[in-house]
């Protein structure tokens, strides 16, 4: 069902972009609905990169990721990224997300150092860092371009 918001409560980029996050907080996610669910990898995605790093973001997914494959979801967060012009971050995925998923989970299982672990870690969120904060505004675009599918707006 979708959130119900007066048309006043949405008058400006900063009013959408918070009631956008709002219902994206509130979502149990994975969703019958691809919009909301690409929508929602994509808000995961930046909220973890943003207050923890890719270490964040594979414990927040690590249980979805057990259930549909690591290969599945970098193919659903790519599409995700790229959806929202994203493709730089699109890239950073391609490129360290399945070995960081390998790592993570040997580390899980006590079968490497922490050091091989972050080391690449380190790697990933330096790629994202230098992108000096894109993804947000890219995501702002987006949600001025999707929060009525997300949100019934009245008057």
């Amino acid at each position: 069902m979708k959130h119900v918001m007066k048309r006043q409560q949405l008058q400006t980029k900063e009013d959408i972009w918070n009631a956008v996050m709002t219902v994206m907080s509130e979502i149990d996610f994975p969703t019958d609905d691809e919009m909301i669910n690409q929508t929602s990898i994509v808000y995961q995605y930046y909220s973890e990169l943003e207050s923890g790093g890719h270490e964040s973001l594979l414990n927040w997914f690590s249980s979805y990721i057990e259930e549909v494959g690591i290969e599945h979801y970098l193919n659903e967060l790519i599409t995700a990224l790229e959806k929202v012009g994203a493709q730089e971050y699109a890239h950073i995925e391609k490129e360290y997300g399945e070995e960081m998923w390998r790592l993570f989970t040997a580390l899980e299982n006590g079968d490497i150092e922490e050091t091989d672990f972050y080391n690449l870690i380190e790697k990933a969120n330096e790629a994202y860092e230098k992108l000096d904060g894109k993804l947000e505004s890219k995501l702002e675009s987006y949600f001025m371009t999707v929060y009525t599918d997300l949100i019934n707006v009245v008057d």
